[in-house]
């Protein structure tokens, strides 16, 4: 027989390949995976939510008037009594001035008439009690009828009684009697009155919306301003309610406003809404902000990570790496031995990337990064190291973060 070395090479070839396939086929198929490791975890709700006042003001008109003067515009910051719009009233002004003249017709001229009728009513009583007496001595020592002492005896008490209804009405006209104090009071309502034709603000803060104009004609129950009160300014955000079990009043938070997403900064939870929005299936948290940024302004998109727990060193494994989810409950591929078989874990904290395992895994094991391989329990594996995904919760990363429930 003879020898062949052309044919000799491609069947080695052949057999050597063969032999790999037979031999990576035994070993099985090459698959990333995680070591299960203990860390520092955090987790996190996160949601996207508004700026928002403490509180805010409604300023608008008291009277009926039209809008001469518009003095502030939206971002001015006002204190209490700062002007904000100037009314005219020609009425009210007129009744003002009506007011004012009345008091002055009391003063100048209604007074010193009764204080002169006084005068003229006390000078006739004196003179009818003279003639009163004078008749009476004469009626003694017989001189003059009884009739003629009765009609000055009249005369006198008709005297008197118009001397006491002018004392009257020069007590009531006198200064600080019931006349002048009626008058000054209606023109003090008067005033008070016009003095609503000036709007100012009642409370600090800065001027969110304007709706009046020069020359527009206002009304009471039109609101003119709207004035966020000056304090603590909060976050308003809606969280989905499957969250509620996890947030607590005092948690810490990070938030990131939208148009400066390289300044974070800390809020506190501090009201959790006692019911739930049953169209958006969202409870309303709100979170103080402390100091507050200046860069922050009224209904300013807001990102904002609560965290709701934190452990200084937990059993973790990426999140992708489990299957199955059911509630504190899960399942992996884990790696022993060059083997994968479906190990059910018990869930602790669930953070962006990682999650905590309280039970079916120790510190050392391995799961495969794919918690959907195609493979069947108990098949040979080979693995090859998958890093483990960076801390979502590192300050320097939370701007990335997706606004909207993790």
């Amino acid at each position: 027989m003879t020898f062949r070395p052309r044919l000799a090479v491609p069947v080695i070839v052949i057999a050597c390949a063969a032999g790999w396939l037979l031999l990576g086929k035994l070993r099985g198929p090459e698959l990333e995976a995680y070591p299960v490791t203990a860390r520092p975890l955090v987790q996190t709700v996160v949601a996207t939510g508004r700026v928002v006042a403490v509180s805010r003001a409604q300023v608008g008109s008291p009277v009926t008037g039209v809008v001469l003067e518009r003095r502030v515009r939206e971002g001015d910051a006002v204190q209490p009594g700062d002007v904000l719009a100037v009314l005219r009233a020609d009425d009210l002004e007129a009744a003002a001035a009506e007011a004012e003249a009345a008091l002055a017709q009391l003063r100048r001229s209604t007074r010193p008439q009764a204080e002169a009728a006084l005068r003229e009513a006390e000078a006739r009583l004196q003179q009818a009690s003279r003639e009163a007496a004078r008749r009476r001595d004469l009626f003694e020592r017989q001189l003059i009828a009884r009739e003629a002492l009765e009609q000055a005896l009249q005369a006198e008490t008709a005297a008197r009684s118009a001397a006491e209804q002018a004392r009257l009405r020069a007590n009531e006209q006198a200064g600080g009697g019931t006349a002048e104090a009626a008058a000054m009071a209606r023109l003090e309502t008067a005033r008070a009155q016009l003095a609503k034709t000036t709007i100012r603000a009642e409370v600090a803060g800065t001027v969110l919306t304007r709706n009046a104009e020069p020359g527009d004609l206002v009304q009471p129950g039109r609101v003119l301003f709207e004035i966020a009160r000056a304090g603590d300014t909060e976050l308003l955000v809606p969280v989905d309610e499957k969250n509620l079990q996890v947030l607590a009043l005092g948690q810490p938070a990070m938030c990131v406003a939208d148009a400066f997403p390289d300044r974070p900064f800390p809020a506190t939870v501090t009201f959790i809404a006692p019911s739930v929005d049953a169209q958006r299936g969202s409870v309303d948290i709100r979170l103080s902000v402390s100091p507050v940024p200046d860069f922050l302004r009224q209904d300013m998109t807001v990102s904002v990570n609560v965290e709701t727990g934190r452990r200084d060193s937990a059993l973790v494994v990426p999140n992708d790496a489990l299957a199955a989810i059911d509630g504190s409950s899960a399942q992996v591929w884990r790696v022993a031995d060059g083997r994968a078989s479906r190990q059910t874990v018990g869930l602790g904290l669930r953070g962006m990337a990682l999650t905590e395992i309280t039970a079916g895994l120790r510190d050392g094991d391995q799961v495969l990064a794919d918690a959907g391989a195609d493979i069947e329990d108990g098949s040979r594996v080979r693995v090859s190291a998958a890093g483990i995904p960076a801390d979502a919760n590192d300050p320097a990363t939370r701007k990335e973060l997706p606004a909207r429930l993790d």
